[in-house]
């Protein structure tokens, strides 16, 4: 019972996200005629994973004590998994997950500076704080609680991911980085809609709580779009091939939801298919556009 809950408070089924945008690191350093092996490429996605695990467990164990978690009204994408709620006598336990999970994500990155050199540590460092720091801290500051989740999925994972398979950066990965940190930002930003009223209630301040849901889904409109337009851009312009072009797929699931959200007539009661929607819209775009860059 304990071993399930403490599975439960990593949230196995969204960390296929950080797979997606792996998958979208290694296919940039195989474009970029990377020679990588399939232990390191394997070593990679495990921290990853690792790390969103991490970022599910603390934000699990703080929701727990502060007592969010009794006050939201629970979905498939929001809310907290409820584990730690029916099962009270494993927050500890799942505390102590969340911190070896952090120590085991710092072996990994002091590996990979071992390995690639110490042009990794910045990214690493800013990851680490941005772990440590989004549920505590980060969900108190509106803007860089709305940014926070899209750097460290995009430019930090992205990039982190590309140097240790290249032992470079570049500037094609980083701009494509910025795909999925549109993408992250609007997950977070939707799944905050339905606990917006107990976030106030715990000393959330993010944007919808700071400006007005009205506000916050212009945002997330605005934010929907972006990523379209950055990956037509990059393939105009002749950064990533035309196959990368693939990734407009996911335009057969984005569009309803621009058209969802445009007219909603209570943002604080969000349709649970569109919750859905953007979370397909997280995990197909990168990988359609791996796939794509491993075609070309």
């Amino acid at each position: 019972m304990m071993l399930a809950t403490l599975v439960q408070t990593t949230r196995p089924a969204f960390l296929l996200l950080a797979l997606s945008v792996t998958a979208l690191a290694v296919a940039l350093a195989f474009s970029a005629g990377a020679s990588m092996t399939w232990w390191l490429v394997a070593l990679v996605a495990l921290g990853a994973v690792i790390a969103h695990a991490c970022v599910n467990v603390l934000n699990e164990v703080d929701d727990a004590r502060s007592g969010l978690d009794a006050l939201t009204e629970r979905t498939p994408f929001s809310g907290g998994s409820g584990a730690l709620q029916a099962q009270p006598r494993a927050l500890n336990a799942a505390a102590a997950l969340g911190l070896g999970l952090l120590a085991l994500v710092i072996a990994i990155g002091l590996y990979f500076i071992y390995l690639r050199g110490w042009g990794l540590f910045p990214l690493g460092l800013l990851g680490v704080v941005l772990v440590v720091a989004y549920t505590p801290m980060l969900t108190r500051l509106p803007w860089l609680c709305l940014i926070a989740p899209g750097l460290g999925f995009g430019p930090l994972m992205v990039l982190g991911s590309y140097y240790v398979l290249t032992g470079s950066y570049s500037g094609v990965a980083f701009a494509t980085s910025f795909i999925p940190f549109f993408l992250v930002n609007n997950l977070l930003l939707l799944n905050q809609f339905p606990d917006a009223k107990a976030d106030v209630q715990v000393g959330r301040r993010h944007l919808i709580i700071a400006t007005s849901p009205a506000v916050a889904l212009r945002v997330f409109q605005a934010f929907l779009v972006a990523p379209y337009v950055l990956l037509v851009a990059l393939v105009g312009v002749g950064v990533l091939p035309l196959w990368a072009l693939l990734g407009l797929v996911s335009l057969v699931v984005a569009i309803p939801l621009y058209r969802g959200v445009s007219t909603l007539q209570s943002p604080s009661n969000i349709p649970h298919a569109l919750l859905g929607q953007n979370v397909v819209v997280n995990l197909s775009m990168p990988a359609l556009i791996a796939v794509g860059l491993l075609l070309a």
